[in-house]
This record gives C-alpha cells, structure tokens and sequence, in this order.
C-alpha cells in the first residue's frame, strides 16, 4: 500500500517555464533502470548540472530558499513521449503535487498512477502562486485532495480542480490499480459467479 493522500500543506518549488518535455525531466539516458528507485537523482538533471557535473546554482532544486513537496511549473507540462520516468523521478525526488494550468494526458497519467497529483489551474491562478513563491519562498499552498481545492495561503485564495472518480479513490485509500482490483476480489468473484 502506498502512502494515502488528503491534504497537503506545503511550500513550493518553482518552476516558471512552459513547455517542460519529459526529456528535461529525466533525461533519455538515464532510462536503462527497471526499478522506480534513484531517479529523483537525475531529476531535471542537465538543468541540476553543469557539463563538468557541478551543481549549477543557478537552477530551483539548487537553491536551498526553495523546497516542500508541491512543483508549480509553467504551462504545458510533461509534454513529448510518453516514458513513465518522468513521473518516477517527480515522485522519488519527493514532490507529492505539481501545480501547473496545462498537462500532457499522457504525463498527467503517469503521475497519477505514482502517486502524483496534478493540479491542473487557470492561467490567473498560476501566475499569482508564481509572484506569491517569488516575494516570499517560504509561503504554502493548501492542496485539498478531498474536496478537490488548492488554495494559496499567501493571498487566500481557492480554485477548485477536476480528477478522476477512480484516481481520486485510489489517492486517497492509497491504492494502485492492482491493489484495487485485489480489494474488490470478493465482488470481482461474486459477479462472476453470477453470471
């Protein structure tokens, strides 16, 4: 069983750049492991680092103003192939929620089904959290599972967001797919018994 999810009070990472492909998340080169672990490492990794495998200062995940366990990334996230990785190194670096006003299905999925959740927004509501994150790091958002709201602590305000029926229960009871279907075997055999 995975860890459950309600509500989670966080501070943010951000991310304010649009179009993040998978291949910048997890790099096509680190995709040889068969095992969800140790990606986190390599998470945004040619951004993380410099050529020289020096920490590059310069970038969010190395600036030690900035961390918590929500991502606020720009528009269209997780776009380009469909590698389930990406959404590995998202959830094994520690990120439970990645906020942003657009996501590619396939990505979208992929988090969701480790654990992940995306919070898709209104392009208001992204670019108010991004000015809230930059005149205080240490502000938090409110991320509300149950009642599907996100709310910027810093300014008050609340959005409501859609996901599905399913997914949700499976977040919340901290359940994958096949857990699922092994908690419904006695009405999964009773159905077809009765058949």
């Amino acid at each position: 069983m995975k860890q459950k999810f309600n509500i989670i009070t966080s501070t943010c990472v951000p991310l304010p750049l649009e179009n993040v492909d998978t291949d910048q998340i997890i790099p096509a080169r680190f995709l040889k492991a068969t095992t969800r672990e140790g990606f986190g490492d390599n998470l945004f990794r040619d951004w993380r680092y410099n050529a020289d495998g020096s920490l590059n200062k310069d970038f969010v995940l190395n600036n030690p103003l900035y961390g918590g366990q929500v991502l606020v990334a720009g528009k269209n996230f997780g776009s380009g192939s469909s590698r389930e990785h990406a959404a590995w190194a998202i959830a094994d670096y520690g990120f439970r929620v990645v906020v942003s006003s657009f996501f590619a299905d396939i990505h979208k999925n992929n988090e969701l089904n480790n654990f992940v959740l995306p919070v898709v927004v209104s392009e208001e509501f992204l670019k108010e959290l991004f000015a809230s994150i930059e005149k205080d790091p240490k502000m938090e958002v409110e991320v509300d599972l149950p009642n599907q709201t996100i709310t910027n602590k810093a300014t008050g305000r609340s959005e409501h967001f859609e996901i599905n029926a399913y997914k949700k229960h499976c977040l919340i009871n901290g359940l994958d797919d096949i857990d699922f279907l092994v908690a419904n075997k006695d009405k999964i055999e009773a159905y077809e018994q009765h058949r």
